[in-house]
């Protein structure tokens, strides 16, 4: 490594190139070690990740009844559906529907009789109460609206049925919401 005029025109390494790549190393680790925690603090917080999943015994919710458990800050509605419920939301599956679903649609295959929805009203954020109005599912005291036993906006000011949370049943009689 010279700094001659020659070895610069040679196209040979000079002391100045080290020094402009020794220069640009230490520069780009600079901006990652500032820039990191910026970008780490929009991670959310651990007890948030927590709350992300939850588990909970459905197993000894007795058929015709629901639970309900806070997830997300939400309420949600698993319901243990009896087959005139499951009836009449397949009977609905040709009505006339606001949000288009058909009731196989809105569980998981093969367990017809657990319905599982976020119990928040999609108008303007109510919880909905079950057993009331006219569809023998939900309905929502504030403004009228009125859900079928899968879940269906079926009158009302409500543009959209209950929605379904993420969920998978497992081994031992439990589900995990996340």
């Amino acid at each position: 490594m010279t700094d001659t005029p020659a070895a610069a025109q040679s196209g040979e390494p000079t002391k100045r190139d080290f020094l402009y790549i020794v220069t640009g190393t230490a520069a780009a680790g600079a901006v990652v070690a500032i820039g990191w925690p910026f970008i780490d603090q929009m991670n959310p917080a651990a007890d948030s990740l927590a709350l992300a999943q939850i588990e909970t015994d459905y197993d000894k919710v007795v058929m015709g009844q629901q639970i309900v458990v806070k997830w997300r800050s939400k309420p949600v509605f698993i319901r243990h559906r009896t087959p005139k419920e499951i009836a009449e939301a397949i009977a609905g599956d040709h009505a006339d529907l606001r949000d288009p679903a058909t009731d196989e649609s809105r569980h998981k295959p093969g367990m017809a009789e657990w319905l599982i929805v976020i119990g928040v009203c999609t108008h303007l954020g109510c919880v909905p109460t079950f057993g009331q109005g006219e569809y023998g599912g939900w309905f929502c005291p504030c403004h009228g609206s009125v859900y079928d036993t899968s879940g269906r906006i079926r009158k009302g000011p409500a543009p959209k049925n209950l929605h379904l949370p993420d969920y998978a049943f497992l081994p031992g009689g439990k589900v995990r919401l996340g």
